[in-house]
């Protein structure tokens, strides 16, 4: 067993599941493994000091072969426990602690086979009593399996908060047992989708509370609508019109210049502008970030920084990418193909996804998802960012890392009041002052026209959307977007300018 001490006194469980099952039956094969144990100390003198460990006993491994799971056989298990053990000093001869007790899920592309969706991956779970866990926030507990549904889950999850644990005895441990079972349901459906789907979990025993940015954001961030710049769109209609909101059950930023700055790409004490992004929202259990800011040149000043027809706008592109490094981006044509295929435009396989991507190191592209993007637009600007949401969150998709803002993401960056207007009014100085993502402006978004193949969604410099764009003719600027992958932790910062939020 490999020892590991750290200042966050955690033990890493790692289940990966590989599920394998052959088209037109239900023979599925699983395979489960587990990192070794390690164990951890508060302070290994424990004759003045008390002794606080974590470990785990052993690793699992479920190996894939034809016996494993069979039609109407039973469900494909193994079991793992983490513990926790105390002895107290032996000057006082007592010890109090509390932990804490998670488990994170960093990938899972398993899918439900059922069009009903019942769990084919169950989290079974026993406290310290023998007791059952039957509630963890974010889960579902299915009564009749006796454990949560984790099928397409991912991210991080709290199972136990301050956990008690004391010791009476310098000599004689207090043990703490919580065990884990992984199971895989065999259905009595064919369940063929699932095959080579992977599942990357870890148990976390930690004496210091932990978060995902997400989590961080959603349960230390948000107290209520419209506080610190959040706002839960749940369609309940809390803060404005139910129709109004999304209705996704985001947190979204909304509001002046709300304290939403992450640092990006760096370890840097003081986090350099290139590497300033902001949050848009949470959206499930990820966060979805845009570079912050351009740098400070004249749109409208001498050397032809900016072209004053709009018919011909743009920036001067040798203009503006001399006054900036290569993380700003720069200007350049939606698809200069000519149509408004995203997953065909050299913007999005080339500027953004190979240029943009590969000026960020490796460690940190780890950290950016592999997300499905919805690529659909709206016939017009005459419609309200909700309308937008609709039609953006159905339809054509592309799946890859980075990505422009969505016109509804910038619609719901402006204050609530501003939500029932349509976005060809955007341009009121009540709306533009009061919307973090005015930039003052012309720039892309990857929503097209569902009405012109030729044509795709703009912000224009007054905060108007626009959508008489040619995606070939005109060259506008852009702003990388992208989703974090689930499991990116917290590490700290306020989330203001000065002092963003880092992230590990």
């Amino acid at each position: 067993m490999e020892q590991n001490l750290d200042a966050k006194k955690r033990i890493v469980l790692i289940i990966i599941a590989v599920l394998l099952l052959c088209v037109g039956t239900t023979l599925a094969y699983i395979i489960a493994q587990l990192s070794t144990g390690a164990s951890e100390n508060v302070n290994l003198s424990s004759d003045t000091v008390d002794n606080l460990q974590f470990n785990v006993d052993k690793e699992i491994v479920l190996n894939p072969n034809q016996f494993n799971v069979v039609e109407g056989g039973n469900n494909l298990t193994d079991t793992a426990v983490g513990t926790a053990s105390l002895i107290a000093n032996s000057t006082n001869d007592i010890a109090t602690y509390n932990y804490y007790v998670y488990f994170q899920i960093n990938s899972n592309n398993y899918i439900y086979t059922t069009t009903d969706q019942k769990p084919e991956i169950i989290l079974t779970i026993t406290d310290p009593t023998g007791s059952p866990v039957t509630s963890v926030n974010g889960l579902t507990y299915v009564e009749s399996l006796g454990g949560f549904d984790i099928t397409t889950k991912s991210g991080l999850y709290t199972i136990a908060e301050e956990y008690l644990i004391t010791s009476n005895s310098s000599t004689t441990d207090t043990v703490q047992d919580w065990t884990f079972t992984v199971s895989f349901i065999n259905l009595d459906t064919n369940q063929y989708e699932n095959g080579g789907k992977t599942l990357e979990g870890e148990i976390i025993l930690s004496k210091e509370p932990r978060y995902t940015l997400a989590s961080y954001i959603i349960e230390n961030v948000y107290t209520e609508d419209g506080v610190n710049g959040l706002y839960y769109h749940d369609g309940e209609g809390t803060y404005t019109n139910a129709d109004q909101e999304a209705g996704d059950n985001s947190y979204r930023y909304s509001g002046a210049n709300p304290n939403n700055y992450v640092c990006f790409g760096t370890v840097e004490e003081t986090c350099p502008n290139d590497n300033l992004y902001r949050i848009i929202g949470v959206f499930g259990n990820q966060v979805k970030l845009i570079m912050a800011d351009y740098p400070t040149t004249s749109q409208t000043g001498t050397g032809g920084a900016y072209y004053n027809t709009y018919s011909g706008a743009g920036w001067d592109e040798s203009y503006y990418k001399g006054n900036q490094s290569i993380s700003s981006i720069g200007v350049y044509y939606w698809n200069p193909s000519g149509t408004n295929t995203w997953s065909s435009s050299s913007l999005t396989t080339t500027n953004l996804n190979s240029t943009f991507l590969n000026s960020i190191s490796s460690t940190w592209q780890g950290k950016i998802d592999n997300a499905t993007w919805y690529v659909n637009g709206y016939i017009n600007i005459n419609a309200t960012p909700a309308v937008f949401q609709d039609s953006e969150s159905t339809g054509t998709t592309w799946r890859g890392k980075i990505g422009l803002m969505y016109v509804s993401d910038y619609g719901f960056a402006a204050s609530p009041s501003a939500w029932t207007s349509n976005m060809s009014s955007y341009d009121s100085s009540s709306i533009t002052s009061n919307n973090w993502m005015h930039m003052g402006l012309f720039e892309w978004t990857i929503s097209p026209s569902s009405s012109d193949i030729y044509f795709a969604f703009n912000v224009i410099s007054t905060g108007v959307v626009n959508v008489n764009a040619s995606v070939s003719g005109i060259m506008l600027a852009v702003r990388p977007v992208f989703y974090l992958t689930s499991d990116v932790l917290y590490s700290s910062g306020t989330g203001t300018e000065s002092d963003p939020f880092r992230i590990a």
